[in-house]
């Protein structure tokens, strides 16, 4: 009996933690199959994202980060060679083709380090305003990390490209953006305002660097770009 008691309050002591954690009370997903998880997830709602960023264990965003960069890069590469076909294919050519690869891989990095630069700095200095408590930035780079899964149906609508596939782009950038809405509202328990100003910031931010790319000429399909419109 007294090993069950212990049971009992150290459970009562790991859901305490939670509700600490999100300032939330225990959600109904705790008894929900993952699948139904995921698909509330997609549906960006906001018990799905904060029931996955506090109460379960997730340790591949450095993985799903770097991923979703290759498909980003990926994108940006395809409608370079799309644009630059050359009936030459040398080894020089292959060169040339590999290294804009890695090169916008890179740009796409630094514009997505610029959108997160541009949430960070906004929420450091609006949230001492309204509260003496900093916000977590190491919880909230995990949660945008994950919250911008979204970019992996980039390789799909690339696949299987037709002529909506411009829309396609555009619906997923604006559903990665909701989903980082939803992360950052969910994170820092704060209000739809301050979290649509936050991606604004990051938005400005990044657009930012995609005009000092444009002045370099580096700006190949840039994450602002890749969304117009185009021949297919």
């Amino acid at each position: 009996m007294p090993a069950v008691v212990e049971n009992v309050i150290a459970a009562l002591s790991h859901l305490s933690r939670l509700l600490k954690s999100c300032q939330k009370p225990v959600d109904k997903y705790i008894e929900y199959d993952p699948v139904i998880i995921l698909i509330n997830a997609i549906l960006c709602k906001a018990q799905a994202y904060r029931h996955i960023l506090f109460n379960t264990k997730i340790n591949m965003h450095g993985k799903l980060c770097i991923f979703c960069l290759l498909c980003d890069a990926y994108l940006r590469w395809w409608q370079l060679q799309d644009s630059n076909q050359s009936p030459d294919p040398d080894d020089f050519i292959r060169y040339a083709k590999e290294w804009d690869f890695y090169r916008l891989f890179t740009v796409a990095s630094l514009e997505q380090a610029a959108f997160f630069v541009g949430i960070f700095t906004f929420l450091w200095v609006e949230r001492p305003i309204t509260e003496k408590k900093k916000p977590n930035f190491v919880l909230l780079l995990k949660a945008l990390l994950l919250s911008s899964y979204g970019k992996l149906l980039l390789i799909p609508a690339v696949i299987w490209e037709h002529d909506y596939t411009p829309l396609c782009l555009r619906l997923i950038k604006l559903f990665v953006l909701t989903s980082n809405f939803q992360a950052i509202r969910v994170t820092l328990n704060v209000n739809r305002k301050l979290s649509f100003l936050a991606i604004l910031s990051g938005s400005l931010l990044e657009s930012a660097m995609v005009y000092f790319f444009q002045r370099v000429e580096w700006d190949v399909g840039s994450d602002c770009a890749i969304y117009r419109s185009q021949d297919f």
